[in-house]
């Protein structure tokens, strides 16, 4: 082989390799996970008010939620409503797992999105941004609708 060959032969695989990467890339850069039906119950006076949404894992594996933040608020907790009988209470959860092919609602009655402190006036039609950040590394920057108690039912 002489050296234009062997020229040509190493940018034939070179080509060769960078499509592959580049489609591997693609292929890894499609998100897992995606939402579906974002919105807050707004409360008024300043009262924590409450996210919902449902969360799509397209993937083959099963993937956590594992943090939850804003801009628009101070606190942003995800919570579950566990019965004790004739009591309710709140309990603080650390993660959230949705399943491989499979998806989770964070609705009203169970877990849901605990927001406190609004960094700035929030009410009902607005659009609040909440980042979900996953066990995966991604992170999704979602806007819920806000909705007042009586738009919620």
């Amino acid at each position: 082989m002489n050296l234009k060959t062997k020229t040509l032969a190493a940018l034939g695989c070179a080509i060769t390799l960078s499509f592959g990467f580049a489609a591997t890339a693609q292929a890894a850069g499609a998100a897992a996970i995606s939402t579906q039906h974002a919105w807050i119950r707004w409360l008024p006076n300043n009262l924590p008010a409450a996210g919902y949404v449902t969360l799509v894992n397209s993937s083959d594996k099963p993937i956590d939620l594992t943090d939850i933040s804003s801009d628009d608020y101070q606190g942003a907790m995800l919570h579950q409503t566990v019965s004790n009988g004739s009591t309710q209470q709140m309990v603080m959860v650390d993660k959230l797992t949705v399943p491989a092919h499979g998806q989770v609602s964070i609705a009203p009655g169970g877990y849901h999105i605990m927001l406190e402190h609004a960094q700035r006036k929030v009410a009902p039609g607005d659009t609040v941004h909440l980042k979900l950040q996953f066990s995966d590394g991604e992170t999704l920057d979602t806007p819920f609708a806000v909705k007042s108690p009586a738009q919620a039912n």
